[in-house]
C-alpha cells in the first residue's frame, strides 16, 4: 500500500493517503481533493440546500471561496504560521502525538 501527499483545494490541508482513498475523495467532489473537514462542511451545505438544488459542485465552489478569504488574510496566515511552529516545537517531546485519522480512512494529517 503506496502512500502520497495531497493537499485539500480548499483550505490547503496536506494529508498521507492511500491512492485509493484519494480517488474515493476525488469521485465524490468532482475531481477536487478535499479534507475531511472540508468535505464535512461541503456534505453539510449539500444537505442543507436541498431545496435550492445545491449540488455537490456548487458547494464545493462555495466552500472553496469561503477558505480562500481566510487564507488570504495576513492576520490569519501569521496565525497559521505561529501554530505550525508551536506543532514543530512540541514534536521533541515524547509525549508529542501526530494528528491522524482514523484507520479506514488511511490518511494523516499536517499543514
Amino acid at each position: 500500500m503506496e502512500i502520497e501527499s495531497a493537499r485539500c483545494e480548499c483550505c490547503g490541508l496536506k494529508e498521507d493517503c492511500t491512492q485509493d482513498y484519494i480517488n474515493d475523495v476525488k469521485a465524490k467532489f468532482d475531481g477536487k481533493w478535499l479534507c475531511g473537514l472540508c468535505s464535512e462542511a461541503v456534505r453539510d451545505e449539500v444537505s442543507r440546500s436541498k431545496k435550492k438544488q445545491f449540488g455537490v459542485e456548487e458547494a464545493v465552489e462555495a466552500h472553496m471561496s469561503f477558505c480562500g478569504k481566510f487564507r488570504s488574510n495576513p492576520a490569519v496566515r501569521v496565525a497559521d504560521g505561529m501554530r505550525q511552529l508551536l506543532r514543530r516545537s512540541g514534536d521533541n517531546s515524547p509525549s508529542s502525538k501526530k494528528l491522524t485519522r482514523s484507520a479506514t480512512t488511511n490518511c494523516t494529517n499536517s499543514y
